[in-house]
C-alpha cells in the first residue's frame, strides 16, 4: 500500500519510527511533500535516507507572497534528483488567503512551466478556488493530481482531463456523505490516496496526530464506498500511483 501525500517533516514523531510503524501496517511506500524550497530539499532527504519513500517538491500557495516564491532557480535544481517525483504541492488556496491572490496565481502558473519543463506530474492543492484552479490547468497537458480531493463539483471536469483524484482521512468522516458518494465516481484506474499527515487524521484515529500508517484506513473507507475488495483498491491505488508518479 502507499500513501501518496504525507509530512514527514511535519510531524511530531521522527520519520524513522512513522517510516517502520507504516510498513508494519502494510505501507511500504510514502510520497513525502515538501511546501518550501528549504522543505523541499529536507524531503529529499528524508526519501535517499528511507527505503520506499519518494518526494514530491514544490512552494506551497500559502507561501506565495514571500521569498521563496522567487527560488524557482534552486527548486527545478532539486527536481533533478531521482528520488523527486513531482512537483507540488502547488496550487491557489482562497480559503485561507495567507497570500495575495495574483502572487499565488503567478507562483502556480511558473510552478506549472517548471513541471512541464521536466515532464513531471503536478500535485495540486485547491480550495475555494475550484473555477480558477481548473482555468489555470487548462493550459497544462502534464499529468494532474487533485490532492485531498473535497469538491464534488469538481469531480466531473477532472474525469473529463483524466486528472487523478486523491482522497484523504476526511473522506471517512461521519458527515463526508458527499464525498464517499463521488469517490464511488472516480474511474478505477485514477483514483488515489494519502493521509496529508500530520493533518485529517481518518476514523477511528481522528483527534490523534495523523501518520501514513493510517492511510489504511481511508483505503478501507473508500472501499467499503466503493463496494469493492480493501486489497484489491488498495491494489489498483498502487498501480496508479506508480504509472502517475513513475515509481
Amino acid at each position: 500500500m502507499i500513501d501518496t501525500h504525507a509530512h514527514l517533516d511535519a510531524c511530531a514523531e521522527a520519520p524513522e519510527v512513522l517510516v517502520v510503524r507504516a510498513r508494519e501496517a502494510g505501507v511500504d511506500r510514502i510520497l513525502t511533500v515538501g511546501t518550501s524550497v528549504d522543505g523541499s530539499r529536507e524531503a529529499l532527504r528524508l526519501a535517499d535516507q528511507h527505503e520506499g519513500v519518494a518526494a514530491v517538491l514544490g512552494v506551497h500557495p500559502h507561501a506565495a507572497g514571500g521569498d521563496d516564491a522567487d527560488r524557482l532557480d534552486e527548486l527545478r535544481e532539486l527536481l533533478a534528483h531521482p528520488s523527486a517525483v513531482a512537483v507540488g504541492e502547488t496550487g491557489l488556496d482562497f480559503y485561507r488567503d495567507y497570500a495575495p491572490r495574483d502572487r499565488q496565481l503567478d507562483l502556480f502558473e511558473r510552478e506549472l512551466a517548471l513541471a512541464s519543463e521536466l515532464r513531471k506530474p503536478v500535485v495540486v492543492h485547491t480550495r475555494a478556488a475550484d473555477a480558477e484552479t481548473m482555468a489555470v490547468l487548462a493550459g497544462f497537458e502534464g499529468d494532474v493530481v487533485l490532492h485531498c480531493f473535497s469538491s464534488p463539483r469538481l469531480l466531473e471536469p477532472a474525469v473529463e482531463r483524466g486528472y487523478y483524484v486523491s482522497f484523504a482521512g476526511n473522506v471517512t468522516y461521519r458527515n463526508a456523505g458527499d464525498l464517499r458518494l463521488v469517490a464511488t465516481e472516480v474511474p478505477a484506474e485514477r483514483i488515489l490516496a494519502e493521509t496529508d499527515c500530520p493533518y485529517l487524521a481518518p476514523v477511528p484515529r481522528r483527534g490523534r496526530p495523523n501518520e501514513p500508517a493510517n492511510v489504511v484506513h481511508t483505503v478501507a473507507a473508500l472501499a467499503a464506498a466503493r463496494g469493492e475488495q480493501l486489497d484489491a483498491l488498495a491494489a489498483e491505488i498502487d498501480v496508479n500511483a506508480s504509472r502517475v508518479f513513475a515509481l
